[in-house]
């Protein structure tokens, strides 16, 4: 090898791990492309204040909501590699691939995967009038009625959509999707029994269940949810049934891997300290965590799971 040659090779090398010791330099903009004030939202701030305090930086939150989630995503995949800018994404990243006929960005090569964060599990309720009062019972009752039980959630496309919609094609029914612009109006209108049931986030309408106005069935985690335990999981009905809302966080594609490593190492640490379990406990939500990797794998998995449940329903995005 030349000598030219022999340090070009060198600093391709160490110019990464130089960049990862430096890191950060700057104040580190986290972008969450939802709405402020909702679940997503309250979390990825929760993970941007540890971040801020564990990397020295202020880590900004930048809400850009839109186009379930594609208006952040696309800025992130744009931008410069360098661990400055992240984006905090939940199952729309690997849904809108399939419902998106033409993505301005490959999700894949764009962006690279840190961790994951959390899994936050929905819930099937009902009105308190439906002859059912556990999934069994509303199995029964949705086949003897095919397609004239409702169910509502806050939008086509939505994870609770797909919750219901797999629930379908697993339990051999035909509920029939009724879309809300917001999870408010969908609990409203199951309370007031204008539709039958709702697929809804836990913490949203579990006072309701609480006080009575809603019955619960079943959770969609693997197993039941600690924040209500007297709750079964619909999987103890529906064996396999399982789909929560998740959260991780992604950086541009090419950003050097010394830096993703570093990011990864800080973010599993800050998650699994008990007062952050506790945080995201009362949201709901449990701390889950991965290697970059393993969180590659899962949004993979996701995207085939999904993509079979799409094209068996003909979900259509709003």
């Amino acid at each position: 090898m030349q000598p030219f040659a022999l340090v070009f090779a060198v600093a391709a090398v160490t110019l990464p791990a130089l960049a990862a010791d430096n890191y950060p330099t700057r104040p580190i903009r986290l972008i969450v492309p939802y709405g402020a004030g909702g679940n997503a939202d309250i979390l990825g701030r929760i993970v941007g204040a540890r971040l801020a305090e564990a990397l020295g930086q202020p880590v900004i939150i930048d809400n850009r909501p839109g186009a379930s989630g594609l208006l952040g995503s696309e800025i992130v995949a744009r931008s410069a590699p360098d661990g400055h800018t992240l984006l905090w994404v939940a199952n729309g990243h690997a849904t809108n691939p399939v419902v998106i006929k033409k993505m301005p960005f490959d999700p894949l090569k764009d962006l690279a995967s840190v961790s994951l964060t959390s899994s936050t599990p929905m819930l099937l309720v009902t009105h308190n009038g439906l002859p059912a009062d556990n999934m069994k019972g509303f199995i029964a009752h949705a086949k003897s009625r095919p397609g004239q039980i409702n169910y509502a959630t806050s939008g086509n496309g939505s994870p609770n959509n797909l919750a219901g919609e797999l629930l379908n094609l697993m339990a051999g029914i035909a509920l029939t999707h009724v879309a809300y612009k917001t999870t408010p109006q969908a609990t409203t209108d199951t309370i007031a029994g204008h539709v039958q049931s709702a697929m809804a986030s836990l913490t949203s309408v579990l006072p309701h269940v609480r006080s009575g106005k809603l019955k619960a069935l079943g959770t969609t985690g693997p197993q039941r949810s600690t924040l209500a335990p007297e709750v079964p999981a619909i999987g103890e009905t529906v064996p396999g049934y399982q789909a929560n809302i998740w959260n991780g966080l992604i950086v541009p594609g090419a950003t050097p891997r010394a830096i993703v490593t570093r990011l990864n190492q800080i973010l599993v640490q800050q998650l699994k300290l008990p007062d952050m379990r506790e945080r995201y406990a009362t949201l709901g939500a449990e701390v889950l965590t991965s290697t970059p990797e393993e969180f590659d794998a899962f949004i993979r998995g996701e995207m085939a799971k999904w993509e079979k449940v799409i094209k068996a329903s003909g979900i259509r995005t709003n």
